[in-house]
């Protein structure tokens, strides 16, 4: 008998129709002999309708009511669930996240997991009942609700299976996996029966919208083992694991991941001193902008032109904290594009293999791409280039790492 957490997504549970067949499955995996702690999300668009409620009243919500509010989206489908599963013979329980004692810190709208009391699940478990959690969200030691940001599901599901040493925990969402990159992109790309935690971890953070980075994080931290499958196909989905052993036999390359919300702003003749960099970034990250990729070029007249990238939505605000700055340091100009895309290849196999980038690069030489800014680590390698070369780029590089699937090779 294996414990397994399930977490399924807002559109798994977008209807009572789904809610129902979401029902079907967690009785199958039940009668298998399993127990099982089911973490639910609000039902789609549910999240959003409730934050556009909390604005009639104020621009700003107050985030301690904006909580309450917010928290309430699980509260309605849990409770459809556990009433569904029980009227199929199959005993369940609903809890939020304050009854099971789900304890965070307290920055609300985004707090963190600190602890949780899992002495009532292991006893419903321990009744045969089925235990269904509200996603999302905890409570402070104060008794306050909170929830966990956005995507705040995967990492509730994350963490029950790590506290309660859960065999394994299973994200249901509307793929059956993860891909070598975005099957609308590239129609050969493959499902991966198996990534490392490091692999899915780059992969998220690269633009690919599977599952989300803080989810990953928890679940690399405490090891446990991650499924991707889908809602309402029957399949194997992804593994995501700490074992890499297997990733060796496979291409040294697991994916490829892209990032259409890119910027990019250069300030030129920058008075090549000590500390420019942090003159440069210092007032960007005074302004909460995260800072993607940095390059320098240091010229022969003793300046250096600066080069870094935003997300775009951060792009105006940017240029105006940097056109503040060329002023004062006495920089020659400042300018920016919004143009620009990354793409990026990783796999944990580039440790034990040379030439990786090289082979990249002269891939997007033969379709006579530019690269503009090259940042790599042990496991990735990323370019910035210009975005209307970014599905080139990507379908070339999937077939020049020998990902396309076999059966549609020479297509």
């Amino acid at each position: 008998m294996a414990l397994i957490v399930q977490k399924f997504g807002g559109t798994s549970v977008g209807s009572v129709e789904r809610i129902e067949q979401v029902a079907e499955k967690v009785k199958k995996f039940r009668e298998a002999g399993n127990d099982l702690v089911i973490v639910l999300s609000a039902m789609s668009g549910e999240t959003n309708r409730l934050i556009e409620l909390a604005r009639q009243i104020s621009d700003q919500p107050l985030p301690r009511e904006l909580d309450v509010i917010l928290s309430t989206g699980e509260q309605v489908t849990i409770g459809l669930l556990a009433m569904a599963l029980n009227k199929r013979g199959v005993p369940a329980v609903s809890y939020t996240g304050s009854q099971v004692r789900i304890l965070t810190d307290s920055a609300h709208t985004k707090a963190r997991i600190l602890q949780i009391d899992d002495q009532k699940i292991r006893a419903d478990l321990k009744a045969g009942r089925v235990v269904v959690v509200a996603g999302f969200q905890g409570v402070d030691e104060h008794g306050n609700i909170t929830t966990l940001g956005r995507g705040g599901s995967d990492t509730t599901g994350v963490a029950l299976a790590a506290a309660l040493k859960a065999d394994e925990c299973q994200i249901y969402t509307d793929v059956d996996g993860v891909y070598t990159t975005d099957p609308r992109v590239v129609a050969q790309a493959q499902r991966l029966e198996k990534i490392t935690f490091e692999e899915m971890l780059e992969m998220a953070s690269l633009g690919s919208k599977v599952l989300q980075i803080r989810a990953v994080e928890f679940a690399g931290k405490y090891n446990v083992p991650l499924r991707v499958l889908h809602s309402f196909k029957e399949g194997p989905g992804t593994l995501i694991t700490i074992d890499e052993e297997e990733s060796m036999e496979q291409p040294i390359i697991s994916g490829i991941a892209f990032n259409r919300d890119e910027a990019k702003l250069t300030i030129r003749g920058v008075p090549d001193t000590p500390g420019v960099a942090f003159k440069i970034l210092g007032p960007i990250s005074a302004t909460n902008i995260e800072v993607d990729m940095i390059v320098q070029n240091v010229a022969h007249d003793n300046t250096t032109d600066f080069t870094f990238t935003v997300h775009r939505n951060d792009f105006t605000a940017a240029q105006t904290v940097l056109e503040n700055t060329a002023r004062e340091i006495g920089a020659r100009e400042v300018v920016g594009d919004t143009k620009i895309a990354k793409v990026s290849i990783v796999g944990v196999g580039m440790r034990s293999h040379a030439g990786v980038a090289s082979r990249m690069f002269e891939s997007l030489a033969k379709e006579n791409i530019n690269i503009l800014m090259i940042s790599t680590s042990e496991i990735k390698v990323s370019v910035v280039i210009e975005e209307k070369y970014l599905e080139l780029a990507v379908r070339s590089l999937h077939t020049a790492f020998e990902l396309d699937a076999p059966a549609r090779q020479g297509e």
